[in-house]
């Protein structure tokens, strides 16, 4: 019974994030925002519709994990190579302090809060990880908002997705190093060797690509190319998580990259988008909003969330806006690149997950970081709508 009434769930899912999507339109907002309210309403938070127990939940994640592939693969494909090695520095500075400015941030929020013995190693190094968690971005919804703005590619664009991807590797490093010093299993040197293994792997796949671009393109508009295309997006998906730990999403950001300077890679990405657009991002955002349950929220936990939350806003804009303009960004966009890069979504979840269970993180904070996760997920579309509601083009990459 429980197979069925996933299809149920699915028509609901697809239902309202449509309708929700097209009132958030309506208002001048993303249509992503109305998606993630969408699955807020319907998960345990309001209407207890639906939840991602059992195996309708099984099914839900799984489909909401290609939604979130489907969406990182069109971002690639979407990418301009050259804006990208003009812009790699950038990048590179943007994410590495804001890395270092939330970490330090939600390190200190916790400790002062819950007044933190710091000669008690355990306590502190629960502080550390809470910073840990606010590291992470999740550069999928704002991807959607930059397409929906047409502000996807251009300078700004171009150094959040770069940014969000260096985010992950460094956000990655941070995690091992904080999990080996409570887990003694996690060795941070072999994860080390895998992280610049892998970066080599993916130096030898773009070499390659390159040089099989001739027999690609002379395949023209056919429907072959786009399936090889996504079966490589897939297994490099794969590879990038099960052999290397490293996001399956930005496996497939990297499969896209190399296969955006194709002839034929628009018309790939327009294959890519209609079942994208039409099943799986919605299951995927909404998923988001599922997610969220205020379960155990005692008015102490409340006020933990809200000081949370702002960290988690302040220390993301600052940090990643400090990067931009240290490396010669405007005001304007320096402060859109911050802004770019304040939401969480899943990857804060995934790095929680791994805190349980390395046991530096109670149940009891969950819910706040659900919520601070769900809250920048729905805010980093409306503020990225008022900090680009300009209609000029941005400038082009130096």
């Amino acid at each position: 019974m429980e197979s069925y009434e996933f299809l149920l769930f699915l028509a609901i899912i697809l239902i309202s994030t449509k309708v929700l999507g097209l009132f958030s339109r309506k208002v001048h907002m993303p249509a992503v925002v109305g998606a993630l309210a969408a699955g807020i309403i319907l998960g345990p938070s309001v209407l207890k519709l639906i939840t991602l127990d059992g195996t309708n939940g099984v099914y839900l994640e799984i489909t909401a994990e290609i939604g979130v592939i489907f969406l990182m693969f069109s971002a690639g494909l979407e990418t301009d190579l050259k804006e990208i090695k003009a812009n790699a520095l950038a990048s590179f500075i943007v994410a590495l302090i804001g890395v270092i400015v939330p970490l330090i941030g939600g390190f200190l929020g916790y400790a002062l809060y819950f007044h933190t013995d710091f000669t008690d190693y355990q306590e502190v190094l629960k502080s550390v990880f809470i910073g840990v968690v606010l590291t992470a971005t999740s550069v999928s919804i704002t991807v959607e908002t930059l397409r929906e703005l047409g502000r996807l590619k251009g300078r700004v664009g171009t150094t959040i997705l770069g940014a969000a991807v260096i985010d992950d590797i460094l956000g990655i490093i941070v995690l091992t190093i904080v999990t080996s010093l409570k887990d003694t299993s996690v060795n941070p040197v072999t994860v080390m060797v895998k992280i610049v293994l892998y970066f080599i792997v993916i130096g030898i796949l773009f070499f390659l690509v390159s040089k099989c671009k001739p027999l690609i393109e002379s395949e023209g508009q056919k429907r072959r190319v786009t399936v090889f295309a996504l079966a490589f997006c897939f297994l490099l998906s794969y590879i990038s998580e099960k052999f290397f730990g490293i996001a399956d999403i930005t496996g497939a950001y990297f499969a896209g990259l190399m296969l955006c300077s194709m002839k034929n890679g628009e018309y790939v990405k327009d294959r890519i988008n209609f079942p994208s657009y039409l099943f799986f991002s919605p299951v995927f955002f909404a998923s988001i909003g599922i997610k969220t349950s205020l379960d155990g929220m005692t008015g102490s936990m409340v006020g933990f969330t809200i000081i949370l939350l702002v960290i988690a806003l302040l220390t993301k804009v600052i940090g990643c806006g400090l990067g931009a303009k240290f490396c010669r960004y405007t005001n304007k966009e320096a402060l859109q690149i911050g802004v770019g890069m304040i939401s969480r979504g899943e990857v804060a979840l995934i790095v929680a997950q791994k805190g349980y269970q390395c046991g530096m993180l109670d149940d009891r904070f969950f819910a706040p970081i659900v919520l601070v996760v769900i809250v920048t997920t729905l805010i980093t579309p409306i503020l990225l709508k008022l900090v680009m509601h300009d209609k000029q083009s941005e400038q082009p990459a130096a």
